[in-house]
């Protein structure tokens, strides 16, 4: 499927129904989860991680029959699915279906799991903390690009490290830290009026906005999600009693 269709997937659960509207504008997570659906990839797995007002997270296929207590989150399909951040027109509203992926630090490129997925809970934020979580949004965003600025530049500060030149290694790092403030003032990490609507209502978890690809939301069965949520977990936040899916089905 190459066009820009939304798809809508009913997920049977051992808990009830829950149906997801699948995002156009994210077409290579839209495919490649409706492909795993009609495959029947998903029929049988647990849902692993449960984090009450965060998320709950699925997909993993090694969960299937796992036995008790078996620590699950590390399964997939033999490749990973390039970001596709719509940002900040999808964020992680209450609600919000994402991808999971491996951490930053051995996936630079924020790459989604093949089949890992999670739907966010989260909670309500009042405005002084939003107003904080902004300035943390903009923190983070300056890092990222003195990070890639740094990586950029990597052959001359090691070049001048040897060299022990501390004088050129501290105008250097004045130099990128200016154009850093300049990309950044190009498009401040602020929250839309949109986002502060959602954060300071129905909830969600707005530290993983622009960092994890958002690819759908939950359009009914809420309800079934919450009480996924608040289930009994054990150290590994698995639920101690199995909550599986039974079986997904892609609507034509």
């Amino acid at each position: 499927m190459t066009d820009s269709t939304d798809i809508i997937v009913d997920i049977a659960t051992s808990m009830g129904d829950i149906k997801v509207r699948l995002y156009g504008d994210t077409p290579k997570h839209r495919d490649n989860f409706v492909k795993l659906a009609n495959e029947g990839f998903y029929d049988g797995v647990l849902f692993h991680r449960v984090i009450n007002e965060f998320m709950v997270q699925t997909g993993d296929p090694d969960s299937k029959n796992a036995a008790k207590g078996a620590q699950l989150g590390s399964g997939g399909p033999e490749y990973t699915i390039d970001a596709e951040f719509v940002y900040p027109k999808h964020f992680h509203k209450y609600g919000a279906l994402a991808a999971a992926r491996l951490g930053d630090d051995i996936n630079p490129e924020q790459k989604s799991s093949g089949s890992q997925f999670y739907i966010v809970t989260g909670k309500a934020y009042n405005q002084s903390q939003l107003k904080q979580m902004e300035q943390q949004l903009g923190m983070m965003q300056k890092q990222r690009i003195f990070d890639n600025l740094a990586s950029m530049n990597r052959d001359k500060i090691m070049e001048l490290r040897r060299n022990r030149d501390s004088v050129a290694l501290q105008n250097l790092q004045q130099e990128l830290l200016a154009i850093t403030e300049t990309e950044a003032a190009k498009n401040p990490a602020k929250l839309t009026d949109e986002q502060i609507k959602a954060y300071s209502t129905v909830g969600g978890t707005p530290h993983l906005d622009g960092t994890y690809t958002v690819f759908g939301e939950v359009i009914s069965g809420m309800d079934v999600v919450e009480k996924i949520q608040k289930a009994e977990t054990d150290r590994n936040d698995r639920p101690v009693d199995d909550i599986k899916i039974i079986k997904m089905t892609v609507e034509k």
